[in-house]
């Protein structure tokens, strides 16, 4: 079997991931020529938490270095073909969760929710009545930070 026969037959959500992954090791490793690679040069971005935790932006946009905070994803779920979550934790101050959007194995989207419960669910109609009855595909797991008080959001996709 050829590789590229291989490469067909491997999941949209396999391959994301594996993009995903690598994204978080060259972050890890200060490889900003890799990062560029990985993102859309016109990605979508979104953050929900105070300013002051902006962390991802930062060092994306090169404004401080991996160093300042890192980000070591506790599990990375695929929601579908083109969607990722990351989810981590470091110590009880600091919860964050990653949305990543991906199309032809390219970044295109990234919402970042930082001290923030998140629930994500289906919706397949913007009627109101639908939304109530749509299903949740993935919900924050934070293990150490349970007695924490955080704002929670709904993540409708």
């Amino acid at each position: 079997m050829a590789t590229n026969d291989f490469e067909s037959t491997v999941p949209e959500s396999h391959k994301n991931k594996a993009t995903v992954e690598a994204l978080y090791a060259a972050l890890a490793l200060g490889d900003s020529t890799v990062v560029a690679k990985l993102l859309a040069s016109d990605l979508e971005w979104w953050f929900h938490g105070p300013p002051r935790c902006q962390h991802m932006m930062r060092v994306l946009t090169g404004e401080s270095d991996y160093s300042e905070f890192t980000f070591r994803p506790r599990s990375i779920t695929a929601i579908g073909d083109e969607c990722l979550i990351a989810e981590g934790w470091e110590g009880a101050q600091a919860y964050w969760v990653h949305v990543w959007t991906l199309k032809n194995g390219l970044i295109t989207q990234f919402k970042e929710y930082f001290n923030t419960w998140l629930t994500v669910r289906e919706v397949s109609s913007p009627r109101w009545e639908v939304a109530r009855a749509s299903h949740m595909l993935w919900q924050s797991h934070p293990r150490d930070l349970l007695d924490r008080s955080l704002p929670g959001l709904l993540l409708a996709i």
